[in-house]
């Protein structure tokens, strides 16, 4: 299958940012649940570009995905 080529900027792993490569039309929802196995999709807020964008969405090559939790630590 063909590859694209995505930024994935970790902000739970103290903001570093990897390329990754994913199949190409691999959405939104499966990229969270190929790096966040095991946690909750509500519990974070996804961007793609700077844009919150739905779990549906596709990705592009180039794209850049943030992934944060909803509710930082200690705000109530």
């Amino acid at each position: 299958m063909e590859q694209i080529k995505v930024l994935y900027v970790n902000n739970e792993g103290g903001g570093f940012a990897d390329v990754i490569e994913v199949d190409k039309g691999t959405d939104v929802g499966g990229f969270f649940k190929t790096q966040m196995e095991g946690s909750d999709a509500a519990g974070y807020v996804i961007r793609v570009n700077k844009d919150i964008t739905p779990r549906d969405r596709v990705l592009q090559d180039g794209d850049s995905i943030t992934i944060t939790p909803a509710k930082i630590g200690g705000s109530r």
